[in-house]
């Protein structure tokens, strides 16, 4: 609250360029500046801390109807004798409880006056109940040498009764002051709606399967993210379910019917987008048909359709859609993908890593929580498990000057660099030693590792290591690296 007297500074109010508005360029420029915030049409304008009426003269000559209020009397009698001819009712009273009975109001203006108040928050509540439903509040504040109010926090308070807030900077438009300003100066312009429940937009996306494969489309002529590669997907629609939404959107997109019983869930994820709102996605993942091939069945929002290997996605996709398929490689099943707004929409490579996975309830004990592999060369290492690891679906997890991890699920596998670590190979025997086993998904999968295995510093263990446990039994190959460190591929 200040203790300025009013009254005393009311015969040198308006030596200030932008309180009395005496040259022509400053009234001009605050002119325009309110056939922007106010309506087009003629409009009853509530003026609250009016001061000698400069803006309630510049409101009254653009034809609103304009009732001005302040605390000062001194201030009322200047600006009566001003506003004279123009109808404009001046009248003296408290700006946050003004006295104007039960009249309402389509426009509230109010400048420099919100940061005088004893309550801010109380006088704002007071002034959305004179407002017409649709009606708006104009506030022209700053933060001169310290003191003043924030757009921050006068936002914070507009919150509670409107989610329209306009904020309109104006430190940058000298003509506006009549000099070069430094400090904070702003308008906003809130609307006299009343807060919505949060509401987040639901899309669907399917990861279409061919065994190693997945389909992703090209955006063409969507507006948004076209040329990058992303699952086919939409939105959807009122009263319809996600997994309805998801037959619809892939017989639309890709021109294959879907069976519900064909979708199974692969993912939900939250994601923002670079400087846009949150919104959930859950991605379906289904089966490949021979008999039902996918064609590109919008060409007007698609320039491309084709298979790529989950475990090699190429770089060029959408952020959102890179992510989420590699949190399912790593049967991840609830993710938070939420983008700072200087991100990029395309998947960037070298980013921050902005997925998040959520644990899922479940009883911890007896669960592998990681495997941690000392290892006597980390460039060494790092090429050999990231290849091996990246194809039975774990993704890079950590890295640290001595060491790489790589994770999937809620379990992760460490190497880490060690002095102490022999120079010579991994002599299972010894204590400590040991050998991971790793689920493989089917048996072509299997011998398709074990015949690239050389290529990537993995040989195969001699043939009776190499198990065949019948036709009904699974099938174990026992690889080992440079190292010496070995890993039994169980397949069913």
């Amino acid at each position: 609250m200040t203790t300025i007297d009013w009254d005393a500074a009311a015969d040198s109010f308006d030596e200030e360029p932008d309180h009395g508005l005496l040259d022509p360029v400053v009234r001009s420029a605050w002119a325009r500046r309110m056939e922007t915030w106010l309506p087009a049409a003629r409009s009853a304008v509530l003026d609250l801390g009016c001061g000698t009426g400069s803006l309630s003269l510049l409101v009254a000559g653009q034809g609103h109807r304009v009732t001005a209020v302040d605390r000062s009397p001194r201030m009322v009698e200047q600006a009566r004798a001003k506003l004279a001819g123009t109808g404009t009712e001046v009248l003296v009273g408290d700006a946050g409880h003004p006295p104007v009975g039960k009249q309402r109001f389509d426009v509230i203006l109010a400048r420099h006056t919100v940061w005088l108040l004893p309550d801010p928050a109380a006088a704002l509540r007071h002034w959305f109940s004179l407002l017409r439903p649709g009606g708006r509040l104009v506030l022209i504040e700053g933060v001169w040498n310290g003191t003043g109010l924030s757009a921050a926090r006068l936002t914070a308070l507009l919150g509670e009764h409107t989610e329209r807030v306009h904020h309109e900077p104006l430190s940058g438009d000298p003509l506006l002051w009549g000099k070069e300003v430094d400090d904070e100066r702003y308008a906003l312009v809130a609307r006299a709606e009343p807060p919505l429940r949060h509401r987040e937009v639901v899309d669907v996306h399917l990861i279409l399967r061919r065994g190693p494969d997945v389909l992703l489309a090209r955006r063409s002529g969507t507006g948004y993210a076209d040329g990058l590669l992303h699952a086919p997907s939409g939105h959807t629609e009122d009263g319809e379910d996600v997994r309805a939404a998801m037959i619809r959107e892939t017989a639309e997109e890709i021109g294959v019917e879907l069976d519900p019983d064909e979708l199974r869930v692969a993912l939900v994820t939250q994601h923002r987008g670079p400087g846009g709102n949150p919104r959930i996605g859950w991605f379906f993942e289904a089966a490949y048909d021979p008999a039902r091939p996918p064609r590109n069945a919008e060409p007007d929002k698609c320039s491309q359709l084709d298979w790529f290997p989950l475990d090699a996605l190429p770089d060029d996709m959408v952020a959102y859609c890179r992510a989420a398929l590699d949190g399912y490689r790593a049967e991840q099943r609830f993710l938070i993908h939420w983008h700072e707004d200087a991100d990029t929409v395309a998947h960037a490579p070298r980013a921050t890593r902005r997925a998040v996975p959520l644990p899922v309830a479940a009883a911890p004990t007896g669960r592998l929580h990681h495997v941690e592999l000392r290892v006597p060369d980390l460039a060494e290492a790092d090429a050999e498990w990231g290849w091996l690891l990246g194809r039975l679906g774990h993704v890079p997890y950590q890295r640290w000057a001595l060491g790489r991890s790589w994770r999937r699920g809620d379990g992760y596998v460490v190497v880490e660099e060690s002095p102490d670590a022999p120079c010579g190979s991994h002599d299972s025997p010894l204590p400590g030693a040991g050998r991971l086993a790793f689920h493989v998904g089917d048996r072509d999968q299997l011998d398709t590792l074990v015949a690239r295995a050389p290529d990537h510093g993995w040989r195969l263990q001699a043939p009776d290591c190499h198990v065949y446990a019948g036709d009904n039994g699974p099938r174990i190959a026992r690889l080992r690296n440079t190292a010496g460190h070995e890993v039994e591929l169980v397949a069913p």
